[in-house]
């Protein structure tokens, strides 16, 4: 029988040093599904995603994305991924940045060309393809990586604050974009601080000085504290755990 787990963590400690930042994660993300990590700067959702993605490696426990255990050099290909300081060549115009990411995903010729201008129109930076990436303000520079990260088509999509300095009406339509690709089978993994992004998630991981306090859909969390909103349900939840 096929596994739904997209994601597994298994007991998972964090140390840099002598410093614990993350303690004992254990959580599971089904295939198709968008889950947020949510938590103050600090509390390990970086940290938590760059396991995930196989870019760092656990003190101990486990990692499995899609069943391998992580992290896998081969698993790059499936994964997009999206730091929060954006990984671009300024020098370069934005469509040499694309075309040297997507020839590093396999992406032959004609389906590069067709690829590079779907993603731009999703950011919304059709008109400044041949621009270099050095005159493109900070929201662009994030929209830029936004759109690279989706080049591939990857099945897991993890992003680190995908939409810091990307303005309301644009933000909006990347969401949208996030819904319509979980429909189409691609699981995301999206850290954030926004509650009104929290409440898109279908299901959230509450993370705070390392610790995972509390997972469930945005409704759940509410329901079970007796809460309105996401950010008192978050409150609520720091409170029982201090």
């Amino acid at each position: 029988m096929l596994s739904n787990s997209c994601v597994k963590v298994d007991h998972v400690y964090k140390k840099f040093g002598n410093q614990v930042v993350l303690q004992d994660i254990t959580l599971e993300v089904p295939k198709s599904q968008i889950f947020g990590l949510l938590g103050p700067s600090g509390s390990g959702k970086t940290t938590l995603v760059k396991l995930i993605s196989g870019i760092d490696v656990a003190t101990s426990g486990d990692i499995r994305l899609l069943d391998v255990s992580m992290p896998k050099l081969e698993m790059m290909n499936q994964i997009g991924y999206m730091s929060q300081s954006d990984a671009l060549y300024m020098e370069l115009s934005a469509q040499e940045n694309l075309e040297f990411f997507a020839a590093l995903f396999g992406l032959n010729a004609a389906a590069r060309k067709i690829r590079i201008q779907e993603v731009m129109e999703l950011v919304d930076l059709q008109a400044f393809l041949k621009k270099s990436v050095a005159s493109y303000s900070g929201g662009m520079k994030r929209r830029l990586s936004l759109a690279i990260a989706l080049l591939h088509k990857p099945k897991v999509l993890i992003l680190d604050e995908p939409t810091v300095g990307i303005d309301p009406v644009l933000r909006k339509s990347i969401w949208d974009e996030f819904t319509r690709l979980s429909q189409q089978g691609t699981t995301i993994i999206v850290t954030t601080h926004v509650m009104d992004e929290a409440d898109k998630c279908h299901r959230l991981g509450m993370i705070r000085e390392g610790k995972l306090i509390a997972v469930g859909s945005p409704a759940e969390l509410k329901q079970q504290t007796g809460t309105n909103t996401i950010e008192e349900a978050f409150l609520y939840y720091e409170g029982v755990k201090s």
